[in-house]
């Protein structure tokens, strides 16, 4: 599998896999088997699977009583997704009064206009919130769908307050607490949590001639399902976790052509490779030296997906886990078929985009295309500017300069903006950290 040009024979793949996962995941593995499996409302204290830890709350899934109607609450939190939720139960099981405030007209708003396909690229081992574990039916990865029944369930089950359609637009700090600015309106707060999502606003880059161009033009974000693209030609922009499944339930799902257009190499991961999946060993090696886990994600590369040189995808000198601390960014997280459909040839590799005119797309290396629809999988901006960037808060890529449960100001956090491998796992740890906090801030007064 190495290639001719290797000095030596190797070892079959399953061999060196096994030394790869006998190194990295062996603790790992017997904790998420010793953990796995309890219903939402299963009576059980959870147990971390990657820590170990387990709940000092005896009862850790017992309901709490939530705020009056007509009582302030305690803490305000923008955002009813996983991190908000998370925020809110956390404190309810503290005693704190909470309030989340959603844009959309319910719980998940943003988890709903998921295309249909999506699966989590995380297991639901390490994709829990805090005391409540994933169903068993819901399969080693869960769905949209199976992802949305488990934060309405929580949301319920911990009783958390929720207004929907409430449009945060403004937050600004008088003198011993935040005034937040609603569709016109105020309400204020001692404490606030911002949790509305590093995924939040959908960006496609200022192409010279995007306003031009009589094709189609989308946001992934937008797109659903292959039903409507059935015959077309489609470049998909982008060759993150999001491109390359559009991309292949493009060519799966009946479209003439599909290309994907890439920048930058990326780092390329299989959502499980062997008996574990991939996030595993990933949540693991990321609190090792990075180069150490540079050179783990190598291997399991070479053994799981093989060289792509001749399909245009050339491994980068900049592993997974120093891109990921350097930028945050995730690997191209894969399933086999997603490989094997590059290989033969129906997802098609080339360069990445210059420009675009009335009826067709410039590359880089100055080849043409002529697409009917262009997907741009180029990801997200926090969309925290008109929030609170006037606050000074905020680094250049507009993500908070301080978060993950410390105070960015007093009484201010913001919690789930620091990507992770098992990123659902971590903002709940991001919860519970502010819970604590602000219990003890609240107590000290």
């Amino acid at each position: 599998m190495e290639g001719p040009h290797d000095p030596q024979p190797p070892l079959a793949a399953s061999d060196e896999l096994g030394l790869v996962a006998t190194g990295i995941s062996a603790l790992v593995a017997k904790r998420i088997l010793e953990t796995k499996g309890d219903a939402v409302s299963a009576p059980t204290a959870h147990t971390d699977p990657i820590s170990g830890a387990t709940s000092d709350d005896p009862s850790p899934l017992a309901p709490h009583t939530g705020p009056k109607s007509d009582t302030a609450p305690e803490v305000v939190i923008v955002g009813a997704g996983p991190a908000g939720l998370a925020a809110a139960a956390e404190l309810g099981r503290r005693g704190i009064s909470a309030l989340v405030l959603e844009r959309g007209g319910s719980v998940a708003t943003s988890w709903r206009r998921r295309y249909d396909r999506l699966r989590l690229n995380t297991s639901r081992w390490t994709s829990n919130l805090p005391h409540a574990r994933y169903p068993r039916t819901a399969g080693l990865f869960p769905s949209r769908d199976d992802v949305l029944s488990y934060l309405e369930d929580y949301a319920a089950h911990n009783r958390i307050q929720i207004r929907c359609g409430m449009l945060v637009e403004r937050v600004d700090r008088d003198a011993d607490h935040w005034t937040l600015t609603i569709s016109g309106e105020q309400m204020t707060a001692a404490h606030l949590i911002i949790a509305t999502g590093h995924q939040h606003t959908p960006l496609i880059p200022a192409w010279p001639g995007r306003e031009q161009f009589n094709g189609r033009l989308l946001h992934s974000a937008e797109y659903r399902n292959p039903r409507e693209f059935q015959g077309a030609d489609v470049l998909v922009v982008g060759p993150g976790c999001s491109g390359m499944e559009i991309a292949y339930d493009l060519a799966e799902g009946g479209a003439n052509r599909v290309h994907v257009a890439i920048r930058t190499q990326p780092n390329m991961i299989l959502r499980q490779a062997g008996p574990l999946p991939g996030d595993v060993p990933a949540t693991l090696m990321y609190r090792l030296p990075a180069q150490i886990g540079d050179r783990q994600t190598r291997l399991i590369r070479r053994l799981t997906i093989g060289d792509l040189s001749a399909h245009g995808l050339v491994p980068p000198k900049e592993g997974i886990m120093s891109r990921s601390h350097r930028e945050g960014k995730a690997p191209a997280i894969l399933d086999k078929p997603v490989i094997n459909a590059i290989k033969q040839g129906q997802i098609e590799i080339v360069a990445a985009v210059d420009s675009l005119d009335a009826t067709g797309v410039v590359l880089t290396d100055r080849t043409r295309l002529e697409p009917d629809v262009v997907i741009a999988a180029t990801g997200y901006t926090t969309g925290l500017e008109p929030l609170v960037g006037h606050l000074g808060l905020l680094d250049d890529r507009g993500v908070p300069l301080i978060h993950g449960g410390p105070a960015s100001a007093p009484g201010l956090r913001f919690i789930g903006y620091q990507p992770r491998p098992a990123q659902v796992g971590y903002l709940g740890a991001e919860a519970t950290r502010a819970a604590k906090q602000i219990k003890k801030e609240l107590t000290s007064r």
